[in-house]
Order: C-alpha cells, then structure tokens, then sequence
C-alpha cells in the first residue's frame, strides 16, 4: 500500500472523482468482508456458539470505528516520530481535515483514505476471534479488542504504511496487509491461546462445523470483498497495478483453492466443502502481501505453495496441542508468512516497483527485507497479545466457566440461540421448548443429543 508522500505545489495532484468514487467502493467492499468472515467462522463452530462467533467479529464493527476516529488514524498515519509511530493533531476526533483536502501525494480526499484504512483497522482483531471459539467471555473480548488495536494494530500499520514507519523505509513490501494484517492477527492468535488454554473436549470431543453452507457463504463474501481489499490498496487505478492486484488475487485464490483440494484428496480420500473454502482463504491471505509484485504466473505459485503450507499447518496444532479453533494460526499466519517472503523470490519489477526478486535477477535482498518485517510483526504482536490477555485473565477472567462452555456460550452470554429448535418435527400437540443443540425428536417422546 503506497503511503502518504510529499509533492511540490506545482505537481500538486487534484481531486479525481473516478478514483474517488472507485475507493469508496472499495471501502465498502471491505466492510463486507468484516460480516462475511462472521458467516464463516460462525459456520465453523458448532451450534451452540455460533452467535457468539458472529458478535466477535461485529462487535469489531463498533469498538474499531470509535477508535479510529478518536485517535487510531492519527496513531497510524499521523506525522512520524521515531518510525514508531505517528502523531497528528489534526487526525484526532477527524475534526481538523478539510472536506476536499487530499491525501498526500493522491488524488482521494483523506477522509477517503481514513475510511478506507478503517475497514483494515476493523477487520484485523475479528480475524483473532477464530482461534477462541467457545471459551471468551465477550466482555474480555471486547476490552481486548480495545487494547489490541491501540498497542498493536495501530502502531504496526504505521511501521508498514506510514510514511517514516520503519519497515517501509527499509523497503519491505507488504500491498495490501500480509504484515499488517494476517501475520499480525495469526500471532495475536497464537499468543492469545497460549495463555487461556484449550477447550472442554479437545482433540476428545467431535467439534465439526454446524453450517457448512454458512461456511461457504462467507467465504464467497470474504472473496469478493477482497477485491475491493486487494485492489483497493494502491489508491486509484491510474497506472493499471490496481488491475494487476484484481487479476492476481483472482488466480492465486483459485491456485490455492486447487491445491488445497488436491492435498485433501491425497492426504484424506475426498474433496471437502471446508476445504474448499479454507483453501480459497488462504490464497487471499497469501497474495495480499505479493500481488502488486509478481506476475499471474507468480500468482499461481503463490497461491499453490500457500495452499499446500497451510493445508499442511492446520494439523499441527493437534501435533502440538495448542487449540486454534478454526485455524487462524494454520492459515492467516502461515499465509501471511509464506505470501510476504515469496516476495522475495517472485517479484518481477516494474509492476508496483522496480524491486525484483531472486528469481528474477535480484539477489537476496528483498528476501532479507521480507523477512525482517515478517518476523518483527511477528514477534511483537505475540509477545504482547500475550501479556493483554495474561492481563485481562488475572483481572477480569479471559475465559467462561466450564459449564457454560459445555453448555453453550450464547445463551449465556448473548441470552439468544442461533436456531430455534422448539418447532422441529411435526407433531400437533403442545410441545416444551428444547435448548440449542437438542434435536427434539417428534413422536418419539425423548430428546437426542446432537453433536452441539
């Protein structure tokens, strides 16, 4: 993503209403996407959970814009100081920025620009949510979303975009969040359930998808919303590597989608639907960071190495005994990972920048560059994912009692269940409502247990 620059006054770009309007689009379709990976993870968790899964990523929605707009924008594209962080008074509360003044060195308005950047803001801890399903009290969810976005989020896309942020002057090439985003929400993950722990039954009890239609209809949303995520990135399409990002982050999600499928089949006997969709995700979350810098041929690597490493890496988490619910560490860090470093190998030049990678004449460098920024993101937002949620466990408790878990966490925490299960079969009688994750039997004067 090209951040703010410096122009003369003679080159001074002015307003452009297509490139205006083309990324208020694009913010929208981003949006979309918070919703979509709502579906998707709440397809993912079984029945008795699954509006909580939903609220984890909406309540996102609402505790991410106020924050942006009081003073998360400022944080992450205000004036730099140190390359750490940025500061702007006129950013705080949105309230000093002029109607038609331009982000620097484009043709949007800022107030375009903050939108469009608020979308990222918001999307990024929901992705955190996948790993905690069934055992977060939402009221810690909630604080740690606030604490999140203000001592990691916010800070590391000033260090990716922001101008002086200290991986962009390094050069390190991340288009559209790979860093900022998935590696960044992918060890926010990993150190967050190092700390709470497993759940009640793991790797003992079933724990399959309730929905796996829910599932694909929010991976159909998160891809097409991810277009305006992808492509949206460089900030108006007047030299064509907007179109270029279009094209990519099509193939490598189709590349990896394949092989994902491929590797299912081999490794398990058949092709799943949740793989299908784990597959597509992981193409998205892998072409994010490299799509502006490698060709659709690149594309096809990447999105086909991506699918393989991640297909391989959800398994791990049962070899290693962390619970990653709903495989954010399995797909969005090691996507984000694999994405950012083929960078290094697959960069063509002449696309987003004359940067090529080794396989294309350009020696280690870039490689090296990758990796810095890779590992710093890495190590920075696990270290203190861990320490808010050690925090926020020893105060206020991170985790549900137990019997809530086994029983169900959205009754309890949300007085709401996903189905209404009181009106299954077809008797005429009276009949007593059941909870959430009881088929109630018509007929048969008992109630089974389903897998809930």
């Amino acid at each position: 993503m090209p951040p703010g620059i410096s122009t003369l006054a003679a080159d001074a770009p002015e307003l452009s209403a297509a490139n205006t309007g083309f990324m208020l689009i694009c913010s929208a379709l981003v949006m979309l996407m918070t919703p979509g990976l709502a579906f998707f993870y709440g397809g993912m968790v079984r029945v008795k959970s699954t509006l909580n899964m939903l609220m984890m990523s909406f309540i996102s929605l609402g505790i991410v814009t106020i924050l942006w707009v009081l003073y998360g924008f400022s944080l992450a594209f205000g004036t730099d100081s140190g390359s750490i962080i940025g500061w702007s008074s006129d950013y705080v509360g949105l309230s000093g920025i002029g109607i038609t003044e331009l982000w620097d060195g484009y043709t949007i308005p800022v107030y375009v620009f903050a939108v469009f950047q608020l979308m990222f803001a918001i999307i990024t801890p929901a992705l955190i949510s996948g790993a905690l399903a069934d055992r977060v009290k939402f009221t810690a969810w909630a604080l740690f979303i606030t604490l999140w976005a203000t001592v990691v989020y916010f800070p590391v896309a000033h260090w990716v975009w922001g101008a002086g942020g200290w991986l962009f002057e390094m050069g390190v090439i991340d288009f559209a969040g790979g860093t900022a985003v998935h590696i960044n929400a992918g060890a926010a993950a990993l150190g967050v359930i190092l700390v709470i722990g497993k759940r009640v039954g793991f790797k003992k009890d079933p724990m399959r998808p309730h929905s796996l239609p829910l599932v694909m209809l929010g991976a159909g949303l998160l891809w097409f919303g991810w277009f305006g995520f992808n492509a949206g990135s460089w900030l108006g399409n007047d030299d064509g590597v907007g179109a270029v990002m279009f094209v990519n982050t099509q193939v490598a999600t189709a590349a990896a989608m394949l092989a994902w499928l491929a590797y299912e089949k081999i490794r398990h006997g058949a092709f799943t639907t949740l793989g299908a969709a784990s597959g597509a995700v992981a193409g998205l979350v892998a072409i994010t960071p490299s799509g502006g810098a490698v060709s659709p041929l690149g594309a096809i690597a990447v999105g086909v190495i991506a699918g393989l490493l991640c297909a391989m890496a959800v398994g791990l988490k049962f070899r290693f005994g962390y619970d990653d619910s709903l495989d954010v560490v399995g797909v969005h860090l090691v996507g984000g990972v694999v994405g950012s470093l083929l960078v290094g190998l697959f960069a063509t030049g002449g696309v987003q920048s004359e940067v090529k990678g080794l396989f294309y004449g350009g020696g280690l460098d870039q490689l090296g560059k990758q990796a810095i920024g890779v590992f710093a993101v890495l190590a920075y937002s696990l270290v203190v994912s861990a320490i808010l949620a050690f925090v926020l466990d020893k105060t206020i408790g991170m985790r549900v009692d137990e019997d809530v878990e086994v029983s169900g966490i959205d009754q309890v925490e949300h007085a709401e269940t996903a189905y209404d299960f009181s009106g299954a079969g077809g008797g005429t009688g009276s009949r007593k409502a059941v909870p959430s994750g009881v088929d109630a039997v018509a007929g048969a004067g008992q109630n089974k247990k389903v897998d809930a």
